[in-house]
């Protein structure tokens, strides 16, 4: 609701430069999200995880309902970089916390389907409520509903059962702003999980930013027929959501997740080629529902790859570093879609998203090898032989769950 109301609010301010200042406010979205997600999880990681999601909530509630008052278009920026900001502080803190609660792989498993499944459906309900809202009042008192929906956040935060671990910070403060992102680069599977995050960004970004241009301008259909076509998307993500459960269970994250990311750059190149002769919107449909497969099956698993990557109380720092680094690769291919799709046409764009692609799943291939999980044999030449770690090792050379912390610098390229 809220993104429709800063549309329109952004036409009240700027009229035909309206699309100039949503651009920048979500470029500013995504600034953010890159930039403050670790530098939130250094400073909020010493509080309780509660309180902390609580406070976040009611800080957005109060930004959201500022919004209907701006009259100038810098304050819009103003207001969405604090919106954005407190997001980027809340999600990640939110998301690490669910392993806590789920410590079973499978019942994690099946939250996270459940929670592709409410990305999915909010995506397809909101606007049509915000539709049916604006028939009836202003856009300005869409704020409001956002607002309420944050409020309405922290009450059941308020009322779960939440036991979040509260650490020790004993780091110095730079090393718990980068050492979340230190840890997840020096993770075989995460530089993978890496140029997957880069896969899903290209091709979602070619359906969310010319969806509109395709069938509005493309095809000269109406304006429902934008909100058909992303039901067909989000009806392949939400398929594929309800399966991986039971797929993961047979093919494992890497095989299932390195094969969406190829059925979503294999959607690019088909489109390209169709697009280049003689498209129609039941083939556009078609498209659309494959590649919401693929990003799905690509994304759905991320949460179970993090949480095998660090102990409990490195979490929120990887789902962090997780959080900036995957926007990153956002914050290129969102006007990289619009830029090539405006200057080159749509077939150009399908082609060069589905080339960004084709190579994200190559390196994908590359960083992440097959045996990178479970226990690990390896040496520990900078420990003391008496070092409590050591307990049990046979000069130095012993094998555990091998994760990426203070003792364990390296991942072991033996054993």
């Amino acid at each position: 609701m809220a993104t429709v109301a800063l549309g329109l609010l952004a036409f009240e301010l700027a009229g035909e430069n309206a699309g100039r200042v949503l651009g920048t406010a979500l470029a500013i979205k995504m600034i953010a999200y890159v930039g403050i997600a670790p530098l939130a999880q250094a400073l909020l990681g010493k509080y309780p995880t509660k309180a902390v999601l609580i406070a976040l909530d009611l800080i957005r509630a109060a930004i959201a309902l500022s919004l209907p008052f701006v009259s100038e278009i810098w304050q819009i920026y103003v207001l969405i970089f604090l919106l954005q900001s407190a997001s980027a502080g809340f999600t990640p803190t939110f998301q690490a916390l669910i392993p806590d609660i789920l410590p079973d792989e499978g019942d994690y498993t099946n939250a996270l389907s459940l929670s592709r499944l409410t990305y999915d459906l909010e995506n397809l309900l909101s606007p049509t409520l915000a539709a049916i809202l604006l028939s009836v009042m202003s856009f300005h008192w869409l704020f409001a509903g956002t607002a309420l929906g944050f409020c309405l956040s922290a009450l059941f935060v308020m009322t779960a059962s939440i036991h979040g671990i509260t650490t020790k910070i004993t780091r110095p403060f730079l090393e718990r702003v980068f050492g979340g992102t230190k840890r997840y680069l020096a993770t075989p599977r995460l530089r993978g999980l890496l140029s997957l995050n880069l896969a899903a960004a290209a091709g979602s970004s070619m359906i969310i930013v010319n969806t509109i241009v395709i069938t509005r301008s493309g095809f000269g259909l109406g304006a429902q027929s934008v909100g058909i076509a992303l039901t067909a998307y989000g009806a392949g993500s939400m398929i594929a959501a309800i399966t991986l459960p039971r797929i993961l269970a047979k093919t494992g994250d890497r095989m299932a997740m390195l094969g969406g990311a190829t059925i979503l750059t294999i959607s690019m190149f088909a489109g390209g080629f169709l697009f280049a002769n003689t498209p129609t919107f039941p083939i556009l449909l078609v498209l659309w529902f494959v590649a919401g497969i693929g990003y799905s099956a690509t994304l759905t698993p991320v949460g179970r790859l993090l949480n095998r990557s660090a102990h409990a109380t490195d979490r929120p720092e990887i789902f962090a570093a997780q959080f900036a680094l995957s926007h990153a690769c956002w914050l290129v291919t969102y006007p990289l879609a619009g830029w090539i799709g405006a200057s080159f046409g749509i077939p150009a764009a399908f082609v060069t998203l589905g080339a960004v692609a084709a190579f994200a799943v190559v390196a994908g291939l590359l960083l992440w090898p097959r045996q990178t999980g479970g226990i690990l044999e390896h040496d520990h030449t900078n420990l003391p032989a008496d070092h409590p770690h050591l307990k049990g090792a046979k000069q130095g050379h012993h094998s555990h769950r091998f994760v990426i912390d203070d003792l364990h610098h390296h991942w072991p390229t033996n054993g």
